[in-house]
């Protein structure tokens, strides 16, 4: 990985704006700080109105692992081209489906988890997210919640900051929402700004010569080309994409 915020980075990133790019970005980590209680996240005042002034100027969308409607209501008065929900699977063609299995995952996760203190399951229609922020024994009751999660069949485990998110094998990843989201809007190339597990599936993409991608945080393990020092950071990043354009 390698630093953004550097002269061959932003070469990097002006070259890319000369393109016709789509900048997709998640929310929780990258837009806004991860807190304590998911339902506390907000954006930066600074960065809402960079980010606004973004969407005047490139296409852009966020993919978030929350559910559509939250994470659009946390956006709202800003010019987005899309909103995609779910890790990628929010809106999605096989979406009865894939409720349908979601549905049958709840009651089995909570016999099989209740007796584990600090553990909340969100159930977001698509996939569940399976949080223990607030358990004693962390690596313990993460244990758990794979080995749990493992007997409920096809299901792709995803982790996170003391969450495991839990969600349909068959079910779009973000990756394949950008590419979508790419094609359908006519763009080259693509800009993918991420900090978590979720995530790699942008950065695992390859195709560099179409899509940059940026992490919040250096990761030795990540796929990502570049990465951001801290969230705080998303800031210098959207003043860069303006004074580009």
């Amino acid at each position: 990985m390698r630093a953004l915020l550097t002269p061959g980075g932003r070469a990097a990133l002006e070259a890319f704006t000369r393109t016709r790019p789509l900048l997709g970005f998640d929310f929780d980590g990258t837009l806004a700080p991860i807190v304590g209680r998911p339902a506390a996240a907000r954006m930066r005042a600074s960065t809402r109105a960079l980010l606004a002034a973004v969407a005047a100027r490139y296409p852009c969308i966020v993919i978030s692992g929350r559910g559509r409607a939250d994470v659009a209501a946390r956006l709202t008065g800003l010019r987005l081209r899309e909103v995609i929900g779910n890790h990628g699977a929010e809106p999605s063609r096989g979406a009865r489906a894939l409720l349908e299995v979601v549905a049958g995952w709840r009651p089995r996760l909570e016999a099989a988890l209740h007796r584990y203190v600090g553990v909340t399951i969100e159930d977001k229609g698509y996939s569940l997210a399976v949080h223990y922020r607030h358990a004693p024994h962390p690596q313990r009751v993460r244990a758990a919640i794979r080995a749990a999660g493992a007997r409920l069949g096809e299901v792709r485990m995803v982790g996170g900051k003391r969450v495991v998110n839990l969600i349909p094998a068959q079910a779009p990843d973000k990756g394949m929402a950008l590419e979508r989201a790419r094609v359908r809007l006519g763009c080259q190339t693509a800009l993918y700004v991420g900090d978590d597990d979720t995530d790699e599936d942008v950065f695992g993409l390859g195709h560099p010569e179409r899509l940059l991608t940026v992490r919040i945080g250096s990761k030795r393990a990540s796929q990502a080309e570049y990465y951001l020092d801290d969230q705080r950071a998303i800031d210098d990043l959207l003043r860069l994409l303006l004074d580009s354009r």
